[in-house]
Parts: C-alpha cells; structure tokens; sequence
C-alpha cells in the first residue's frame, strides 16, 4: 500500500502535472517586468510576446534580459511559452502578408530559443480572398512546413497551432479540423497543439455539457495523435457555445463555467500541460484567475 502524500507533495505533485500561470506583460524587460509580474500573480507558468502582437516588427531583444528571464525560469521551474503576433495569416490570399507571416514566425521561434521557452503558440489563420481551403492549406505546406524543419536544436521550442473561435473563413476551428492542418504539416515531430477553451467553446464544443470537456480532449487525441497537445489557454467565455465570438471572460464567470475547468485537470491527455490564463481584469483579475484554477486543481 502506498503512503498518502502530504499535503505539500500533493501540491508539488500537482504542480508538476499541471502548472498554471498566465500572459504576462513585458514592455520594460521579459525578466524585470515579466517575471516580477508573474510572482505578483503567482504563476508557475508564463506567456510572453517578443514582438508587438498587431505588428511586423522583428525586434532583436535584449540578451541581458533574455539570459536573466531564461535563467531565473529554470530556477525556479517556470516553464515559459510564445505567443506569435496575431497577424500571421499563412492561409492569406495576399503575398506580402505570407512573406511577413514567414518572417514573422521564424522571429518568433529563434526567439523562443534564444528565452528557454518550450512552445511558440500561433493562430491557425484563415483562408481569405475566397480562395478554397484546400487552396490555403496547401499554401500552409508550402510556407510552414520549411520553418518546422528549421527546428534542429534541441533547445528549439515546438510549433504550437492555436484553433480560433470559427471567425470567418477560419482554416481550423473544431478538433476535426486539426486532421487536415497536421497533414498538411506531415504531423511534424515539433508539431503541437495550443487549446484555447473559449475558441473551443465558440466554435462549437459544448465544454458546459455533461462530458463535454471529455469528449473535447478524447477527439484531439483522436485526431492528432497522444502527445501533441502541450499548453492551453484558460479562458472562459463571454459568449454562448457557437458563437463564433473570442471574448475572454473570467474564471468561472463567463458561460464555460468552472467545472469545466477542473475536468481539464483530470484527463489523461493534459498530464503535464500548463494552463495559462488571458483572461481580463487586470492585476488583481489575473491573480484571482490564478488562484481560482489552482483551487480548481486541488479539487
């Protein structure tokens, strides 16, 4: 018979299998601002842009940071993640903006590596112009899957694609969608996965229904394999389930509701994925997100 934990190395064992943190800022320094904020919110994860998120630019960033961030990080065992700028768009039916969202992401993941973070997390676009989806898909192919082989060392973080809310003519959405986005990549080793819970919920998965966070996870897995899903987003939502809205609400006070989120702690496919909050409210609304879920996790 084995001896029951104690209370701490229940938490410890906890922690280990699901941190979670939240989106930090950064403007002022990664480590100086970043982390200084994450210790007043109490996470045991982080999420960083390295770039400004509705722009091109390609900052070099500050290696004196970067080396404080990445080092205090791994002493403290925070595991840290990117999150790519919101105007990538590789399913774009307009040139420059592929030529930008390549260079772009490739920004992005060299800087990742060059943080210490495991995963760059980026939006899996949409198919505009009114071009097929098979169309933007191949395009996908042909521009990603060159950057996923650019991924040698083995300090680079993986690919992590984010499903959206089903806006538009969004290229992947629902958990089936997945299927056609990781062939198109040829299920690349450093392929992930991103799940955010509000764009799951808007585009369709009922998380509030009796098995419905379950029935989520078991299709991801069904879909892409064990193994792919590494971080999700937290997220509650201001809208009702298929409204193709990405509204973020607070924990447990949005339509999601908070059982949801406890289930997420218990399936098998989230053994070992972090969960970090983007949720609204400002400091003092991300550290009571924090301690919610954490709550949530001890349940």
């Amino acid at each position: 018979m084995s001896t029951p934990l104690s209370p701490e190395g229940a938490a410890q064992r906890a922690r280990a299998r699901n941190p979670v943190g939240g989106h930090v800022p950064v403007a002022g320094g990664l480590a100086k601002v970043g982390l200084s904020y994450a210790r007043q919110i109490d996470c045991e994860a982080v999420q960083v842009f390295v770039a400004n998120p509705r722009g091109w630019a390609t900052p070099p960033g500050n290696p004196e940071q970067d080396a404080a961030f990445r080092e205090r990080c791994a002493e403290d065992g925070i595991p840290a993640y990117v999150h790519a700028p919101y105007l990538i768009n590789f399913g774009s039916h307009t040139a420059a903006t592929v030529e930008k969202s390549v260079q772009s992401l490739r920004h992005s993941l060299r800087r990742g590596r060059e943080i210490g973070a495991l995963g760059v997390v980026v939006h899996t676009g949409s198919a505009t112009g009114g071009r097929a989806r098979e169309t933007a898909l191949a395009q996908v192919r042909a521009e990603m899957r060159p950057l996923l082989d650019e991924l040698t060392h083995d300090d680079d973080p993986w690919l992590l694609l984010e499903p959206t809310a089903g806006q538009g003519a969004s290229l992947c959405s629902l958990a089936e969608d997945l299927g056609p986005y990781f062939d198109a990549l040829d299920h690349h080793p450093r392929l992930g996965i991103c799940l955010d819970t509000c764009h799951a919920f808007a585009a369709g998965h009922d998380m509030a229904a009796p098995g419905g966070t379950k029935a989520l996870l078991d299709e991801l897995v069904e879909v892409t394999g064990e193994g792919r899903l590494k971080l999700i987003h937290a997220n509650d939502s201001k809208d009702v389930v298929g409204a193709h809205k990405d509204r973020h609400a607070n924990i447990g006070a949005g339509h999601i509701g908070a059982e949801p989120f406890a289930e997420l702690f218990a399936h098998p496919a989230t053994d070992g994925v972090p969960l970090v909050i983007e949720t609204p409210g400002g400091e003092a609304g991300h550290a009571a997100d924090v301690a919610r879920l954490k709550e949530l996790r001890a349940s």
